[in-house]
């Protein structure tokens, strides 16, 4: 794996934080949230930021599914505030019962 630059480690510790955010006040506020967590291609960032939201069972993930603009919009709100402009927020929150693992 090759060595992220100043620039990267910045990108990468203000989406940290943005999903930080977004995770715990999905915790507050959704039913059977386990963990958030993304990807990205610094080569393409910010396009290629995708970030999971996992729940523990799919009757979990069904019922958040209706709110899933809302939560792609306070996505793009933190993300914003630290100063990072995604493009179509649709493209960067998804629900899934995936863990980074899987």
């Amino acid at each position: 794996m090759k060595k992220l630059s100043k620039v990267q480690i910045k990108q990468q510790a203000a989406v940290m934080s943005a999903v930080t955010q977004l995770e715990e006040q999905a915790f507050a506020q959704l039913d059977g949230v386990e963990q958030c967590w993304f990807s990205m291609d610094y080569d393409a960032f910010p396009g290629s930021l995708l970030v999971r939201m996992q729940f523990k069972t799919e009757a979990e993930c069904e019922v958040a599914t209706s709110q899933l603009l809302k939560w792609q919009k306070r996505l793009s709100a933190h993300l914003f505030k630290k100063g990072i402009l995604i493009k179509d927020m649709r493209k960067h929150l998804v629900f899934t019962l995936e863990g980074p693992d899987d």
